[in-house]
């Protein structure tokens, strides 16, 4: 099991850089942040541009994964975000992770654009993914969507193969991600008990396994990431640093439903994710 812990951008560099610098000394495999203009958890807080907050980490970092939970096309057009993502590729050597879903909808109504139905939403999340994979497999690329477009676009330097992950939680999501992504990354489906939440990723996981067989990918080739806080899912789901014992107890459910990798969150003095950084050395001394 690899452990990831995601760092929040409600904070200047001087005060989150000695974070992903820790996270790094601590042993966590891989490092997060969100991507977006103003995140719905925390509104009125200030709050700052995920990926040149990643290219900061990767300047101060030397091992850990760095990557995006998510980019979404509420605000972002595949190509600007491809061009970006190769700089953070090759600023980092290599350890940036791609991480893409549909995303909310506050980014989208803070730019007063057309609202779409989830459907819709869905249809684009896919259009501009799909887009994402040419660029960084192709050269030249010419595409006419309902959404995004491109016309003779040019991806060098060379394509590049940084890991592209797809969050998913619904039946036609985890089966895209299973066709479409490097590595899966879910939140779990909405529950009423923590008992309950397991159940349904248990589910998930089987609609993952079905739709890798059908397009004949092996299991083992695609990376499983289990988002294990989520504002949303409380109070089914409590914080996964409440204590040490229940952070191993909710990664070894994980790992028995074949997650590859959990991600938990740095602990904040308040609201979302309110919780203490005692908790999480104790968690970084026991994955050692």
């Amino acid at each position: 099991m690899k452990h990831g812990v995601t760092i929040l951008t409600d904070q200047s560099w001087a005060q989150a850089g000695p974070f992903w610098l820790a996270a790094e000394e601590m042993g966590f495999d891989h490092a997060w942040t969100y991507d977006h203009l103003v995140w719905g958890g925390l509104p009125n807080s200030p709050w700052f541009a995920g990926l040149p907050m990643l290219s900061a980490a990767a300047m101060i970092t030397e091992r850990i994964e760095l990557g995006t939970a998510v980019c979404a096309p509420n605000f972002r057009h595949p190509l600007s975000l491809y061009r970006e993502a190769q700089a953070l590729d090759d600023i980092s050597a290599g350890r940036f992770v791609l991480g893409v879903g549909t995303g909310g909808d506050l980014d989208s109504r803070i730019l007063n654009l057309p609202a779409l139905s989830v459907k819709e939403r869905v249809e684009r999340f896919q259009e501009f993914t799909d887009l994402l994979v040419r660029l960084r497999t192709e050269d030249h690329v010419t595409s006419e969507g309902r959404w995004f477009s491109t016309l003779d676009a040019r991806t060098l330097p060379e394509p590049n193969r940084m890991p592209l992950v797809v969050a998913a939680n619904g039946p036609r999501g985890v089966r895209y991600a299973a066709r479409t992504g490097d590595g899966w990354m879910t939140l779990g489906p909405k529950a009423e008990t923590l008992d309950e939440w397991f159940t349904g990723l248990a589910g998930q996981q089987k609609i993952f396994d079905e739709e890798l067989a059908i397009a004949g990918r092996e299991p083992g080739s695609v990376r499983r990431y289990l988002m294990l806080d989520a504002p949303t899912m409380r109070p089914a789901v409590p914080f996964s640093l409440t204590s040490a014992e229940f952070y191993a107890d909710m990664t070894g459910r994980a790992g028995e439903l074949g997650f590859t990798d959990v991600i938990t969150h740095w602990p904040r003095p308040d609201g979302p994710y309110a919780g203490d950084v005692k908790v999480l050395e104790q968690v970084a001394a026991q994955m050692i």
